[in-house]
């Protein structure tokens, strides 16, 4: 019964904000963007299907360049010809679970001469079952959150990004329940809950942001972290397919979840906190809950655990 109760308050309190009702209630106060991406480029990581490729449809008919990164190739191909004109969009196959794909991505981008006005970090994953990488890691860890940090730091060390570039990081409300907890971001073995690896993975990418924030402030790049509510995705059809049976009437399509990330890129808005997550094209607050703030791990454990684990590419082939 008392898990009954909080499965109901959980809905109750939730969804009428979440779902595609609170989108619905809010836009009628939203003014149209400016949404002109003429000349920019972007990389758009898990751009095949879902948010990932709603943005990129998004930007490419506001005149950008996009480069779509996912694992299927064939899914890459559908839909940039499902753009219609050639040369809209760009196509990189990698497996963001892999190091050693992430470093070859870079090297490819690189080797174009490509710079970027906005990354959309939108690339992630949720296992109820424990699975790892070839590399030996937690797929969650390495897909959600290593990989968007060696991307996102290459990026910037490589000079690959615009001197007034936009990095936008797609996280979860997933992450509200969970605080930071470093140690077991790369959980292998007993203790493993697929839920809370990617809860975790998720709450680390709003960390990370404010370090990325803290780190280049004042250089006129801007860094956000975003969570596009609940989304009618093949991934949550996937590792939630209970969660969409009950709710599926009132998801969110792709169009809206991705609304607050062309948003972004579009108006920069100031950022009041350092640490702050954007849902439905406003400022909110990281913490819903007493006892998520109270890790005593801090942005720098964070870091340090990700470098650990960002070798160069020699160092992951041995």
């Amino acid at each position: 019964m008392a898990n009954l109760k909080k499965i109901l308050s959980f809905y109750c309190r939730f969804t009428p904000s979440y779902s595609a009702i609170g989108y619905n209630a809010r836009r009628w106060l939203w003014r149209r963007p400016r949404g002109d991406f003429a000349g920019q480029t972007w990389l758009v990581t898990g751009g095949s299907e879902g948010i990932g490729a709603a943005a990129a449809r998004a930007a490419t008919e506001s005149g950008a360049r996009v480069i779509c990164v996912a694992r299927d190739a064939g899914k890459l191909q559908a839909f940039a010809d499902s753009m219609g004109g050639p040369g809209r969009i760009g196509c990189e196959t990698a497996d963001f679970s892999l190091r050693d794909d992430v470093w070859a991505l870079l090297a490819r981008l690189e080797g174009q001469g490509l710079k970027f006005d906005v990354v959309v970090d939108n690339v992630g994953i949720q296992k109820r079952d424990q699975i790892l990488t070839r590399e030996g890691l937690e797929t969650s860890f390495a897909t959600n959150i290593l990989s968007h940090y060696l991307l996102i730091r290459e990026l910037l060390r490589r000079g690959m990004l615009t001197a007034s570039s936009t990095v936008i990081e797609v996280s979860s409300g997933g992450m509200y329940n969970h605080p930071l907890v470093v140690k077991d971001l790369n959980i292998t073995g007993e203790g493993y809950l697929g839920v809370r690896a990617y809860g975790l993975s998720k709450r680390a990418q709003v960390v990370l942001t404010r370090y990325w924030r803290e780190t280049y402030a004042g250089t006129g790049r801007d860094f956000y972290v975003m969570q596009p509510g609940w989304v009618d995705t093949a991934s949550v059809g996937r590792s939630m397919p209970r969660f969409r049976a009950i709710l599926r009437p009132v998801l969110r399509n792709h169009r809206q979840g991705a609304d607050t990330i062309v948003w972004l890129a579009s108006e920069r808005p100031r950022q009041g906190e350092v640490e702050s997550i954007w849902f439905d094209r406003k400022e909110r607050a990281v913490h819903i809950y007493a006892h998520t703030p109270k890790s005593p791990d801090t942005a720098g454990d964070l870091v340090a655990l990700l470098e650990q684990y960002s070798p160069q590419p020699s160092a992951v082939a041995a």
